[in-house]
């Protein structure tokens, strides 16, 4: 029982829960409605989905698992009751656990190639796999990089349906151009949700976890220009998440009924939580402070993608 707590701690199992409800959310409340009332064929069925849901959670995982690998000196710093390699979790099954997780991604991937028209989807997650290893065995420690890396990463989540329905080869797919503008242009909206969010979440965590960064020399943006501008920074991507909420709006605004209940539940579940880190974000100066604002971040996280249910 020790053990699969550990390793459902060391791959984040929280974190894949959570890629799983947003896909299969985006599938079944965006896209699908979308292809069946335009009568477009889309690429991904039932057994796509699944394995698209499998694979990204496998990648997902593998990516947990090798920062942690890389980040053990650190996190006994900054978290010394949550360490799991070495102590639970030997180094050796750690990278066992990394390459076999990595391979059932990367080998599902060749099969959907194998069984639909989707093309380089094979190609675009290996890319994924080769940048978490080297967000954590290089960039995290870098100003800004890393953050990014991992925010367009989270954004991969969604981005990936676009990414199968896009024919390389032929652009000419214009059935119906009306329902084709508007999956692609929520998913990169819901995509570019996703980004944000996680880049705000990891410039936070950047700040509860400054001392261990510090003393291994990273050179996240708190360590580099300073708590106080990096709270500044936070702040604009805040703003800018807010703008994206209200672009989100305009797209219910064609039913009455259903934009007043999102309206409400925005204002509740979204906007409220967002404005209390506004608000608490300049007065957080302690690790403990800024974990509790990484976690309300979290939770706008889950939120924001039950937004989603409004356009099924």
């Amino acid at each position: 029982m020790k053990l699969l707590k550990a390793f459902s701690q060391l791959i984040r199992l929280p974190n894949l829960i959570f890629v799983i409800i947003t896909q299969i959310l985006f599938f079944y409340c965006i896209q699908l409605p979308l292809f069946k009332n335009a009568q477009l064929t889309s690429n991904i069925q039932i057994p796509q989905l699944f394995l698209i849901i499998i694979l990204s959670i496998c990648i997902a995982a593998a990516g947990n698992i090798i920062n942690d690998y890389f980040d053990y000196d650190i996190d006994v710093i900054n978290k010394p009751n949550k360490v799991v390699v070495q102590r639970i979790i030997s180094k050796k099954w750690i990278l066992f656990w990394y390459a076999l997780l990595n391979i059932i991604g990367i080998a599902l991937s060749f099969i959907i190639e194998a069984t639909t028209q989707i093309q380089f989807l094979a190609f675009a997650n290996i890319l994924a796999i080769i940048i978490l290893f080297f967000y954590s065995a290089y960039f995290k420690k870098k100003f800004l990089v890393g953050n990014i890396l991992i925010s367009i990463l989270t954004a991969w989540t969604i981005l990936i349906f676009s990414f199968c329905e896009i024919n390389f080869f032929n652009f000419t797919f214009i059935n119906n151009k009306t329902a084709i503008d508007t999956f692609f242009k929520l998913s990169f909206l819901y995509a570019g949700f996703a980004f944000i969010i996680s880049l705000i979440r990891e410039i936070i965590k950047d700040l509860e976890d400054m001392t261990g960064d510090e003393k291994y020399g990273c050179k996240t943006m708190p360590i580099v220009l300073g708590v106080s501008s990096t709270k500044n920074f936070v702040m604009i991507l805040l703003v800018i998440l807010l703008a994206i909420l209200v672009v989100v709006q305009y797209f219910l605004l064609h039913t009455e009924i259903r934009f007043w209940l999102s309206l409400i539940y925005y204002i509740l579940f979204v906007i409220a939580p967002l404005v209390f880190i506004i608000i608490k974000l300049p007065q957080g100066n302690t690790p403990q402070a800024f974990h509790r604002l990484s976690t309300v971040v979290k939770i706008v996280m889950l939120t924001g993608i039950f937004t989603m249910f409004f356009f099924n």
